[in-house]
């Protein structure tokens, strides 16, 4: 009985679990600028040569610049923006799927633009593409996550929220702290001693 009472009392109120949620969304578009962007990277300014940052605006196939996207890169790119989804859907349940895929694929634009201007990425469609797909799956799972959990959505998904986050800050701790981590590479350049004949 003790353990119940305390368990309501731990429960957030509907403006609480709110502003949780906008926080826990501000740390994850910051995580997810510095994955996009800056590949986990220090950030930095110009270090990307045009041959390193092509524009490709032919979804999914090769083109002269670049190569055809992978499927595993498809799918991580799909999978960064879930977790967007499913804060949008919580933050704003009311708005129709037009809506939020035009936010999902506003903010994967911008970063593809951003990295491609500031020099660290190229532009890529298939990225803005699978990002919004990502996003709209969010949106669908949290849609199921309501018919399942009904009134104990908003209590349940602010604890997974809460716990992905904490976890996805420990990772990228651990990435970070690797010693094989050595940061991006840019515009390698091998040079050769010239022989003196």
């Amino acid at each position: 009985m003790t353990g119940m009472a305390e368990s309501h009392m731990r429960e957030l109120t509907p403006q609480q679990s709110r502003r949780l949620v906008i926080a826990l969304l501000v740390i994850y578009l910051v995580l997810l600028a510095w994955i996009v962007v800056w590949k986990l990277d220090v950030p930095s300014f110009g270090r990307a040569s045009s041959f390193t940052r092509p524009i490709k605006l032919i979804p999914f196939v090769s083109s002269a610049e670049a190569g055809a996207s992978a499927p595993l890169e498809v799918l991580v790119n799909m999978a960064f923006f879930v977790p967007f989804g499913l804060y949008l859907g919580m933050l704003a349940p009311s708005w129709h799927r037009w809506k939020a895929t035009c936010i999902f694929a506003g903010a994967s634009l911008a970063l593809e633009t951003t990295q491609h201007v500031i020099s660290t990425g190229g532009f890529d469609i298939t990225d803005v593409i699978t990002n919004s797909a990502g996003g709209l799956l969010g949106l669908a799972l949290l849609a199921y996550l309501r018919r399942r959990l009904g009134a104990r959505t908003t209590a349940v998904m602010s604890r997974v929220m809460v716990a992905g986050t904490i976890l996805a800050l420990v990772a990228i701790g651990v990435f970070q702290a690797l010693p094989m981590h050595s940061g991006s590479q840019y515009d390698v350049v091998v040079t050769r001693p010239s022989s003196s004949l």
